[in-house]
């Protein structure tokens, strides 16, 4: 539902089908589609159509556009893009202005509980866990999806995991109860805003 929402909401500026393969950028001062083909490795052409720009060229800041994800390959694991993404877009709505450290270590707790008998096997599973994540929760997930972000989630997927085996992370300074349950599990270590712990 959040996902239809979002394509609607961003119709101005989207081909009415997103492209299967791609995240959310949104447009900066002095932009251009050329430049924005050069930094993310897709063509001008592309770009276009995958955001309903028939004939002009011009793009205005503030404006979302669909970046195409020309170079997509299957992932290890017999994990499909649609994890990639979904993974991504987590990260960038839990972790947003995080450093790539944090936004990777969201990440890989998330790999982490794929391997835990308490979570769901799937990372939608865990993503989509009711009352697990904030982000989920309040419809940032459907944000613009940082590149960082797409980064971290492959990092975290191809195993890379900075905080040791973590299954939890909080911001600390945004809970406020002292009987809160997560105050019972062991931190193991901080990254940035975010406690991780067991």
């Amino acid at each position: 539902m959040g996902f239809f929402i979002f394509t609607v909401l961003c119709a101005g500026v989207m081909a009415s089908v997103s492209p299967a393969m791609a995240w959310t950028y949104r447009i900066k001062k002095g932009d251009t589609l050329f430049k924005l083909s050069k930094e993310f490795g897709a063509t001008v052409s592309a770009l276009k159509n995958n955001n309903g720009l028939r004939t002009a060229d011009l793009i205005l800041a503030g404006d979302t556009l669909w970046i195409p994800d020309a170079e997509a390959e299957p992932m290890q694991n017999s994990r499909g893009q649609s994890d990639l993404y979904l993974l991504a877009r987590l990260i960038s709505g839990e972790a947003r202005g995080e450093p790539f450290l944090g936004q990777a270590a969201v990440g890989a707790v998330i790999m982490n509980r794929l391997n835990s008998k308490d979570f769901p096997n799937t990372i939608a599973g865990n993503v989509y866990k009711k009352g697990e994540f904030e982000s989920v929760s309040n419809g940032q997930i459907w944000e613009e999806v940082a590149l960082s972000a797409l980064k971290a989630a492959e990092a975290a997927i191809s195993g890379y995991d900075p905080t040791g085996g973590a299954l939890y992370f909080y911001n600390p300074a945004k809970i406020h109860s002292k009987d809160n349950w997560i105050w019972t599990r062991q931190v193991i270590g901080r990254i940035g805003r975010h406690v991780f712990a067991i």
